[in-house]
């Protein structure tokens, strides 16, 4: 076998192009592990003032509230990070379409539309209930872009959907940046919740997630088999017995709980589902049981890192989280798509 066998042709350019290099799982897990513990010590230690490790259980150190606070933080920014890139990876297998992110089927846009309304006309201020009502918003989204993309033959397409959530996305956002106009104070607090963020909550609001997250994992993980039976097409999934109705909606729950969750507590946090996914399957190949945890890790990472940077960019402010997984993803995905790791082979 020649070398040149050994290479893959490029369609778009004419020439032939190495295979990106692949590690195995075993490499990847233990790398992405690491790269967690390490992250999340740094999150706690680092800040706009240092803080010894030490102080995280030494009760009498003058700096133990502030340590007890960045562990909250970290611990929110690990669940969300986790969260967004499994519901990424899920979606992105399930409407076949290498661009989807958790915003493909109106989450975020339903999320912020019923914040809106719960401000605006409800009066609604206090953090717990902005998570039910965020989370309400997101499903109820999620709901009537199925519905919509179910009308019609052959039921709910990954076309359909993505054309569905793009008009439904539209449509709410339309209503969102309407009711602001004409309500400056609603605009003035929903604004900090828009652009993202994982500070100023505490471990109870995690806690008050924790089982929606826990359950919509759980899904994604077992569904990583319907996801790779889907890829075959629909076609040949029916007829090796599988209900494609069915499972789409199995694997929309997953993604509602994930993404409707995270986005309740922290916000619209952007690009972290459409780019680890993108960056694992570089790493380990399509295979969606990989892709899933992996991604999970990555995304965990990716958070937390953009968290910790946005607390030292800028002393003494601090940059939001929402906007620093985007200064980070971006230069990532670019990277990913020069390496040509987006949109070649089976998602």
């Amino acid at each position: 076998m020649t070398s040149v066998s050994l290479l893959e042709h490029d369609a778009g350019t004419g020439h032939r192009r190495r295979p990106p290099r692949r590690v195995g799982t075993p490499v990847a897990i233990t790398f992405l592990v690491g790269a967690v513990v390490a992250v999340a010590a740094l999150s706690v230690v680092v800040g706009a003032r240092p803080i010894p490790i030490a102080a995280v259980w030494d009760t009498s150190h003058p700096l133990h509230d502030i340590s007890r606070a960045r562990v909250d933080r970290t611990l929110l920014g690990l669940a969300v990070g986790a969260a967004l890139a499994l519901a990424g990876a899920v979606l992105q297998g399930l409407t076949r379409n290498p661009l989807a992110d958790p915003g493909i089927l109106g989450i975020n846009a339903g999320a912020s539309l019923a914040m809106v309304l719960a401000m605006s006309g409800f009066g609604v201020s206090q953090l717990r209930d902005f998570l039910w009502i965020a989370f309400l918003g997101a499903a109820v989204a999620a709901v009537v872009v199925h519905v919509i993309a179910s009308l019609g033959r052959d039921g709910a397409t990954p076309l359909k959907l993505t054309i569905a959530g793009a008009a439904i996305t539209a449509a709410a956002t339309s209503w969102t940046t309407g009711l602001l106009l004409v309500d400056r104070q609603t605009m003035d607090a929903f604004r900090y919740w828009q652009v993202g963020t994982i500070g100023g909550r505490d471990l109870d609001v995690l806690l008050t997630g924790a089982p929606f997250l826990l359950a919509g994992g759980l899904l994604a993980v077992t569904g990583s088999g319907l996801l790779d039976t889907l890829a075959l097409g629909d076609d040949l999934a029916r007829g090796l017995g599988r209900c494609t109705a069915l499972d789409r909606v199995i694997l929309g729950v997953a993604v509602v709980l994930l993404a409707g969750t995270a986005t309740a507590l922290a916000g619209p946090v952007a690009f972290v589902g459409l780019v680890v996914p993108h960056a694992v399957r570089g790493l380990v190949g399509p295979g969606h049981s990989r892709v899933l945890s992996l991604s999970a890790l990555g995304g965990a990472v990716l958070v937390v890192v953009a968290d910790t940077l946005g607390r030292v960019i800028l002393p003494p402010a601090e940059v939001q989280v929402g906007v620093m997984a985007a200064v980070v993803g971006v230069p990532v995905f670019l990277l990913l798509i020069r390496r040509g790791r987006v949109g070649r082979g089976p998602l």
